[in-house]
């Protein structure tokens, strides 16, 4: 059962993204800022995270270092921050399917400045190495497809929609500059995050206490977007929230999302690394498709799935590619195999005898190991 948690845990980060994305964009367009939004969600989850970190890790926060909050900060800084608010702002200018659709890309979008960083080689003579390269290509065509193709627009799975939202109207040339700026700023957000994953993994294994780094960041966060929200919105009537879609949006992104998901993902990150809980994303946009078209009434242009496509076909080429240079050779395997079905294999006399003296047993750990 221990073996299948990552597996559930990951599927339950991404129905969670799902309802994130849906009820983020029902409220964006219900006229919500997207910096004062942020910041109340980074509040509510420091609300929920910081009692708890009192009474479970007390005892744990002095060894917290001035170093170590430095780094954190800056993980905050950019994990939270400069990320969340501009996959918030992407969110409003685009769709939400298309939103979790260029979310495929992030783990090539790690893999790309792992690259970058020298902690990833690609070998192009080796077929693994093509394969890389061909998953980067299908994620840029994928990028571009959903930017500059529209396609012929999809009937709504639901004509009357849960949540009613208005959109402004504007001319097409307006909407479709506004939507090619929606999807770079998607795809810049994504690079953001998959620079905190590189970071938020090296840190973990220099100080493993999740609680501590995901409260820690969560407080962080919750200071920088405030000073953002407030440089970016000076109206005050504007951070008012009614009993709506955005106070829903809030307690559900807040509590739910950067609350239990994000300590839910330090955790499958800690597990099986941060490509296992890449892999998972094309379920979310799976998702997305239907609820957006079922709940909001958004209308799937055949570029978004086309360029959905295409995306998740670049994910899962370098994560095949990751896969097989990582699993042992089969030749040795083989070996492994034939040593152990070897039943004509003589064992010395003085072994045996060995054994006998100290009683010593076949491990039947090594046995499970091989």
């Amino acid at each position: 059962m221990d073996a299948k948690k990552p597996y559930v845990v990951a599927i339950i980060i991404q129905v969670i993204f799902t309802g994130m994305f849906v009820i983020m964009k029902a409220a964006f367009n219900k006229g919500l800022n997207t910096f004062v939004f942020v910041f109340y969600c980074q509040a509510a989850a420091s609300l929920l995270l910081v009692p708890i970190a009192v009474l479970r890790e007390r005892r744990n926060v002095r060894s917290m270092s001035f170093r170590l909050l430095l780094k954190l900060f800056f993980c905050a800084l950019i994990g939270n921050t400069f990320s969340i608010n501009l996959l918030n702002v992407a969110l409003r200018y685009t769709t939400a399917t298309v939103q979790t659709a260029i979310s495929n890309s992030k783990p090539v979008s790690t893999f790309c400045l792992a690259l970058l960083l020298r902690m990833e080689v690609v070998n192009l003579r080796s077929s693994y190495g093509i394969a890389k390269v061909t998953g980067v290509a299908l994620c840029l065509a994928g990028v571009f497809v959903i930017a500059f193709f529209v396609g012929p627009p999809l009937s709504p799975v639901n004509h009357h929609t849960a949540f009613h939202t208005g959109h402004s109207p504007s001319n097409a040339t307006t909407q479709h500059v506004t939507w090619i700026k929606g999807t770079f700023l998607k795809v810049l957000g994504d690079m953001t995050w998959s620079v905190w994953v590189i970071f938020q993994s090296a840190l973990l294994k220099e100080y493993p206490n999740k609680m501590l780094v995901t409260v820690a960041q969560c407080v962080f966060s919750t200071a920088q977007t405030f000073v953002v929200a407030v440089v970016a919105e000076r109206d005050i009537s504007r951070w008012k929230i009614g009993l709506d879609i955005s106070l829903i949006a809030v307690v559900y992104t807040g509590f739910i999302v950067t609350a239990v998901s994000y300590y839910l993902q330090v955790w499958c990150m800690e597990m099986k690394g941060p490509v296992f809980l890449a892999t998972w994303f094309p379920l979310c946009f799976i998702l997305t498709i239907f609820c957006s078209s079922f709940f909001l009434g958004e209308i799937i242009h055949v570029g978004s799935i086309l360029g959905g496509i295409l995306l998740a076909g670049g994910l899962y080429s370098v994560l095949w590619a990751k896969s097989k240079e990582t699993a042992p050779p089969s030749s040795e395997v083989n070996r492994m195999e034939d040593a152990i079905g070897d039943k004509g294999q003589v064992v010395p006399e003085e072994n045996t005898k060995g054994r006998e003296e100290h009683g010593e047993e076949p491990s039947a750990h090594a046995v499970e190991q091989v």
